[in-house]
């Protein structure tokens, strides 16, 4: 007597269809790698051209540290630096993800990681670039510009009013003083001893350069950063994930939240729309200032 033999269109072909209604990242087996784009200049610029902040991209990075069956996450980044703190905070952030979830961090340079971009960056357990990428800048900047001849040319008086002998510090209306300059500098060293001591818990022996080149504010194209060991290798996202992890890799981008609800918690009440548009013409001179210093950033590197 034979055993009777399974109808066709039985529960393994039902379960098989019923898997292919299933998002393909969410199916056993399929190597899953979330990708984050974490783009621009750091710290906020102005409220109506905010920069990259902690706060701006925390959720999507728990989004992709959260995303099921995920092997690693990887960041795409492109930034020219900003807000130390702001990159710190980012930084520390996307470490302690990786260790709560236990997932490798992937990073993948474009254009530019330099900075406090560079600082995000080394967030990655490994580092790739593109050889036209640039890398580095591993020091602090700041400036000011001083008007005070130009005053006095067009009959300005300046007229200051402060109680502490420090709060007008680097006034650009007013003669520099140097031990107003001295005291700058040497926050500025201490905020550039915490960004070197970072990027030397991050990158360990992989660095190979002397300290004094790697930690000068010198910044370098893909080939001198990858022999520097301010990156393990060159390499684009969609190459090195398919090597790594399979021609069937996938690799959603987790964006930030957008769309119609975004769109209903923003409208505005009937006359915003008048009041939106005189808000939009004082603060004309602050956009421009700031279009003009994100493009002076950008621009640092040749972008």
């Amino acid at each position: 007597m034979t055993e009777p033999t399974e109808p066709r269109g039985g529960i393994a072909v039902v379960i098989d269809r019923l898997m292919q209604l299933v998002p393909a990242r969410l199916r056993r087996g399929a190597a899953v790698v979330p990708v984050v784009r974490l783009s621009g200049v750091i710290g906020a610029v102005t409220p109506l051209r905010p920069g990259m902040s902690l706060a701006g991209v925390s959720r999507t990075l728990e989004r992709a540290f959260a995303m099921k069956h995920a092997k690693a996450v990887a960041l795409v980044i492109n930034s020219p630096g900003g807000s130390p703190v702001q990159s710190r905070q980012i930084y520390l952030r996307i470490r302690q993800l990786a260790a709560e979830k236990k997932l490798p961090v992937l990073v993948f340079v474009e254009d530019v990681a330099a900075s406090g971009g560079y600082m995000i960056a080394c967030a990655g357990d490994e580092i790739f670039c593109d050889p036209s990428s640039i890398l580095g800048s591993i020091g602090v900047v700041g400036g000011t510009f001083g008007f005070q001849e130009l005053i006095k040319k067009i009959g300005v008086e300046r007229r200051l009013y402060t109680a502490g002998a420090r709060k007008a510090m680097l006034d650009p209306f007013l003669p520099e003083n140097p031990d107003d300059v001295a005291r700058v500098k040497a926050l500025q060293r201490e905020i550039h001893a915490i960004f070197i001591a970072l990027v030397k818990q991050s990158r360990g022996s992989r660095l190979k350069g002397a300290e004094d080149v790697l930690f000068s504010g010198e910044y370098w194209a893909g080939e001198s950063s990858v022999s520097l060991g301010l990156a393990d290798a060159i390499g684009d996202l969609r190459s090195t994930l398919r090597a790594r992890y399979g021609d069937k890799v996938l690799t959603p981008v987790v964006a930030p939240p957008s769309g119609m609800l975004s769109g209903l918690l923003g409208r505005k009440s009937a006359g915003a729309g008048a009041l939106a548009s005189l808000e939009g013409v004082a603060s004309l001179p602050d956009e421009l200032i700031s279009a003009l210093e994100t493009r002076a950033i950008w621009a640092k590197f040749g972008f």
